[in-house]
Parts: structure tokens; C-alpha cells; sequence
């Protein structure tokens, strides 16, 4: 793997600089494979997460102390959580190399709709229309709305980015991801969109 050496010097300058684990290890809403129809409670299930939870690996980017809190929250910017190390993986998107591991798996391709944290799923699916559509489809490392729109910093943040994945749902293909990972490049290597 071309990336193995990179992702071997970044976990070795995590270990460096604080303690902790190298990766950390998060619950989020994946595809939903059931037929959706009019409305998003739908199965026979006793409660509806929006599609089937995985565990995503990532890069630790904050303080132990913090980063484990059962509180499911967005990253702000300044944020006091991230480390100095952790500041350079997010701006460059570092942070993200293990869920290589997640797509292996199955449980995310390299291009769709970031997968959320289920708390904020739910918080989400109730305030943005259409939110839960979005889980037809594998979520992705990348995709149509992180390189369209910045990251998200409030619910309107969130209304914007359903609409270019729903827009991405309906022209998926292998055209369009090659397209999409095209946009990727600059839109890492110039920093857009992340804290």
C-alpha cells in the first residue's frame, strides 16, 4: 500500500507528542439497506438508527481526556481538543487514511455522504428534510458536498451539503467518483473545509 510508510510516520508522531491511542475508534450511521418508502420509520425494527452503525477509524487528532467523551459534538474551529499534531492531520486530511481499513471492510466506499455520529444522525434527521435519504448509498472518505462545501458549522451548513449529496446520489457513478477524486486533490492540498 503506496500510503502504509506515510500512515507508519504519522502514527509514530501521535505516540510523540501525546498520549493515548494512535487510532481512535467512533460509531456512525452506514448505508440502510431496507427499502425506503414514504417515511424514514420504516421496519419492522424497534427503533430506526438510519441506517446500520459501523465503527470508523481515524487518526487521533485530540487530547485523551476529551476526545472520548460520550458527548457527540462538532469540532469547532480553534477547538482546544486538537492537538498541535492533530491540527496539521485535519488540515490536510491526514486524520482520515484509516478509514482506508473501512472502505476494505465494506462498510464505506471512497466517494459518498460523510457518515455521522448517530446522536447527531438523529438530532439531524429531525431538523434537515430529506437527511435520511442520503443513506442509500455507502458513505464516503470523500465526496460530491465535502469538496463543494466548506465543513460544517451550523444546521444551514448541514441543508447545503444534503443537496450535493442528494445531487450525488443521483448521477453516482464511475464517472462521477472519478470526478469527485479529481476535486479531492486541490481541495485537500489548499486546505478548503477543514479545522
Amino acid at each position: 500500500m503506496v500510503v502504509g510508510p506515510v500512515m507508519l510516520v504519522i502514527a509514530a508522531l501521535i505516540r510523540l507528542t501525546s498520549k493515548g491511542p494512535v487510532i481512535y475508534r467512533q460509531t456512525r450511521v452506514g448505508i440502510d439497506r431496507r427499502a425506503l418508502r414514504s417515511a424514514p420509520e420504516n421496519c419492522r425494527r424497534q427503533s430506526n438508527s438510519g441506517g446500520r452503525p459501523f465503527t470508523i477509524y481515524k487518526f487521533r487528532t485530540m487530547r485523551v481526556s476529551n476526545a472520548n467523551s460520550d458527548a457527540q459534538v462538532w469540532t469547532t474551529p480553534s477547538d482546544p481538543r486538537i492537538t498541535p499534531i492533530g491540527r496539521v492531520l485535519r488540515k490536510y486530511r491526514l486524520d482520515e487514511l484509516p478509514q482506508l481499513v473501512n472502505v476494505l471492510r465494506g462498510d464505506m466506499n471512497v466517494v459518498g455522504p460523510r457518515p455521522e455520529q448517530p446522536e447527531i444522525f438523529a438530532q439531524l434527521r429531525n431538523s434537515v428534510d430529506s437527511y435520511y435519504t442520503r443513506q442509500q448509498v455507502l458513505p464516503g472518505i470523500t465526496g460530491l458536498a465535502q469538496v463543494s462545501h466548506r465543513y460544517d458549522t451550523s444546521i444551514d451548513d448541514v441543508r447545503v451539503k444534503v443537496d450535493y449529496d442528494l445531487e450525488y446520489i443521483s448521477r453516482k457513478s464511475p464517472t462521477e467518483d472519478l470526478r469527485i477524486l479529481a476535486k479531492t486533490i486541490p481541495t485537500v492540498m489548499l486546505k478548503k473545509g477543514a479545522l
